[in-house]
């Protein structure tokens, strides 16, 4: 009936509207009604003699006891007390039995399947329903005993019972699908991991020691050393945030946690290497989540690092609107020469450049918006919330 690898989603996905099973399922049971030879198998309760002819009323209630079964999934309970309701008065009526009449057995199968959310109130409703049932159909003349009501029962709450229990299983299957998902994302991460710690880490560790070395022969008057001097405290920055990206893939390495220094040491890093930025900041800042904070971050660095690359010489204004909810960045690059950033650009902790940023910022509930200003220049617009999405 159920596909191996598929029935665990479709059971507990959320039905927004009936689907084809859901339509032919509750047909079926009506057309198979009339089906001589198969007609009359199935529920019967009350035993009582069938000596009311099928009519317009009986008709109807066939229908009434398998029609409800099309939403028994959105449903479930108001599905079943319709189809038992039916059911239980085409009993009274004395109406012969019909192959309808196990709608009964899928509502209460699906019940089971799709539980409420205070299950031990809607039971005791449930037994209650089924006892003044039985009480009825006792004083509608049925010659079935007190055991025979208690047996039949026992069925219906078993049928009730084997719905939850697929349901268990298939919580069960989709929590161990997440788990292999949740592990082999985890070893891919570990792996990547190492080799950043192997192989990255190494290079650019020789790149400090070899800069911090040269400036160390040259004259102290040389300006040669200046720019070694800075190389290798570049190198040292890129250290850290390669260590905290470690922390990210592999938690064994160690916690991300903040951005590393600030915007104005970011923009005092940017002077130094001849780039003319301006940090402007509206509002009060306030503090923000480390999430946020990273990401801000990075999107400033970005935007100032492609215009140094891309616009040198030219004059950048990083304005920073720090707001109640959201905290608002607009970094602009003047000047006709700035060329757009590539979105493949290399960022420290992106990996590609704003593509990178973009869902970095989505992922946090911001916005963040790229693009040529009417000048020739270029702006990066980005709006982060503050607190958790």
């Amino acid at each position: 009936m159920f596909e191996t690898t598929a029935w665990p989603e479709r059971l507990l996905r959320p039905v927004r509207r009936p689907g084809a099973v859901d339509v032919l399922l509750p047909a079926a049971l009506v057309a198979l009604s009339f089906v001589p030879g198969i007609a009359h198998q199935g529920v019967d309760l009350a035993e009582l003699p069938d000596d009311r002819p099928l009519d317009a009323l009986g008709l109807a209630l066939i229908a009434a006891q398998a029609a409800p079964l099309v939403l028994r999934r959105r449903f479930p309970l108001t599905c079943l007390a319709v189809v038992a309701a039916a059911f239980t008065a085409f009993q009274l009526l004395r109406y012969p039995t019909a192959f309808a009449s196990l709608a009964l057995v899928v509502a209460l199968y699906t019940a089971g399947a799709h539980p409420p959310r205070r299950p031990a109130p809607v039971a005791a409703v449930a037994v209650a329903a089924y006892a003044l049932v039985c009480a009825c159909l006792h004083l509608a003349g049925s010659p079935a005993t007190a055991a025979d009501y208690v047996s039949f029962g026992l069925v219906l709450a078993g049928c009730c019972a084997l719905g939850g229990w697929v349901r268990t299983r298939a919580l069960e299957s989709e929590e161990r699908r997440r788990r292999t998902a949740a592990d082999a994302a985890a070893a891919e991460r570990a792996r990547i991991a190492r080799d950043l710690h192997d192989v990255v880490t190494h290079h650019v560790t020789s790149m400090v020691v070899r800069a911090d070395t040269a400036a160390y022969l040259l004259e102290p008057s040389d300006r040669t050393g200046d720019t070694l001097t800075g190389i290798g405290e570049t190198g040292r920055r890129a250290l850290d945030d390669l260590r905290r990206l470690l922390g990210v893939l592999d938690p064994r390495e160690g916690s991300p946690g903040p951005a590393p220094g600030g915007l104005a040491d970011l923009v005092e890093r940017s002077r130094a290497a001849g780039q003319s930025v301006d940090l402007v900041q509206d509002g009060e800042p306030r503090p923000m989540r480390p999430q946020a904070e990273e990401v801000l971050y990075r999107v400033v660095q970005e935007a100032v690092t492609n215009a140094l690359k891309h616009a040198p010489g030219g004059h950048v204004t990083v304005r920073i609107d720090h707001g109640d909810a959201a905290v608002g960045a607009r970094i602009t690059s003047g000047g006709g020469t700035a060329l757009p950033p590539s979105p493949a650009a290399p960022l420290p902790g992106g990996g590609r450049g704003l593509a990178g940023l973009r869902d970095r910022v989505g992922a946090l509930g911001g916005e963040l918006h790229a693009g040529p200003t009417g000048d020739g220049g270029f702006a990066v617009r980005t709006s982060i919330p503050r607190g958790e999405r």
